[in-house]
């Protein structure tokens, strides 16, 4: 079995090493939206901030062959795509995406978190789904023009920001099996509130023993929407039995934690230490993930990229050695784990609530993220 020891861990241009989003946003020269939604709907929308469901006046397009590269760079408004029925995409799931989000300081600005981890993430997505690459500075370039003709819809309420999703398709009419010559790249936004309905209190997950998201080779490590699509059946299945996300295991051998459908998990010992599955080339390498590392390094705290088997983690949640579980992503940030539970047992995490480790990362994080506290990792990029 490979560990992160074995594998390139992706890196990206610091916030430092990017040119200012002003000179970037540029790049994608802006066409107005004639439309954009009126104050009643903004309200509406601004009020909720339900995660996902309204989306700003404009989005950002680009569009790439093998005979001109990348070409059209533009921010236009928001509308329907028009797809041809062969469209690769839709036959082949040749596609792609990421996720970041903008927020806003106390003194009005707009900053984003890590846009460099998150452009070299994206350009591992295109290499494992034979998707072209797009230029580092171009990505960063694409989320700053966005924000630049959207800044009305970053909310300034506390604890909500404007989730931005770059993604990445096959767009060519074309039913064989080949990688794509042509291909979409767009970026569209949503303002968003917490990504689960009751903010930072423990989740309940279930550990699915019969359903795996992805096999040494395949597609794990890369952010790809077959990933998610394999997560439906068991996540609907959890539903039903009350619990709120599922954690994979592995589909070797069916007994050590991977990840849950969309975020990374830690493991906090009595004595201090923490455990976070491998980086194996099955699970998606999460920059907040890679900022919690640090962030917990920097405290003195051991950190180990380990191997977490099911039945020595139930045990130890048992004896009391495991006090506290965490999953973490960009949606939702940190989110405790307040009880896992599989198809013939049930154990709660501690005492069920968050515990100290989780809730200091969590205002730490995101005091970071919102200004509140010096960034001491060069993680934050200003958009505006």
């Amino acid at each position: 079995m490979s560990t992160s020891s074995d594998l390139e861990l992706l890196t990206g241009p610091t916030a430092a090493e990017l040119p200012p989003a002003a000179e970037l946003a540029g790049r994608f020269p802006l066409t107005a939206n004639p439309a954009p939604a009126d104050a009643e709907t903004y309200r509406r929308c601004m009020d909720a901030l339900a995660f996902g469901v309204s989306f700003t006046d404009h989005m950002v397009r680009a569009t790439w062959t093998p005979q001109s590269g990348w070409r059209g760079r533009r921010t236009g408004p928001y509308e329907p795509l028009t797809l041809s029925p062969a469209a690769a995409v839709l036959h082949y799931a040749q596609e792609i995406f990421e996720g970041l989000k903008a927020y806003r300081h106390q003194d009005g600005s707009v900053w984003t978190f890590r846009p460099g981890f998150n452009a070299a993430r994206m350009n591992a997505s295109a290499r494992r789904l034979a998707l072209p690459e797009l230029p580092e500075e171009d990505f960063v370039a694409s989320l700053a023009a966005l924000v630049a003709a959207d800044e009305r819809w970053v909310p300034a309420t506390p604890g909500a920001s404007l989730y931005l999703r770059p993604f990445m398709i096959a767009t060519e009419p074309f039913l064989g099996v080949r990688p794509a010559h042509e291909v979409e790249y767009l970026v569209i936004a949503s303002p968003v509130g917490p990504y689960f309905v009751n903010g930072f209190q423990p989740v309940e997950i279930w550990v699915s023993q019969h359903h795996h998201r992805a096999g040494a080779g395949g597609m794990g490590a890369a952010k790809t929407g077959g990933n998610y699509a394999a997560s439906l059946l068991p996540q609907q299945e959890a539903g039903e039995k009350g619990f709120a996300q599922v954690c994979f295991l592995d589909a070797a051998t069916n007994s050590y934690l991977e990840e849950l459908g969309g975020m990374n998990l830690f493991v906090v010992h009595r004595d201090g230490s923490l455990r976070t599955p491998s980086l194996t080339g099955t699970i998606l390498e999460g920059g907040t993930r890679g900022a919690i590392i640090e962030l917990l390094r920097d405290a003195g705290r051991e950190v180990r990229e380990d191997t977490i088997y099911l039945d020595e983690l139930r045990s130890q949640l048992r004896s009391g050695e495991v006090v506290e579980m965490f999953a973490c992503g960009t949606a939702a940030v940190l989110t405790p784990i307040g009880r896992l539970a599989g198809a013939d047992w049930d154990a709660v995490v501690g005492d069920g609530a968050a515990g100290p480790v989780t809730t200091g990362l969590y205002e730490e994080l995101t005091a970071i993220q919102y200004g509140r506290r010096p960034d001491p990792h060069d993680w934050m990029y200003r958009l505006v």
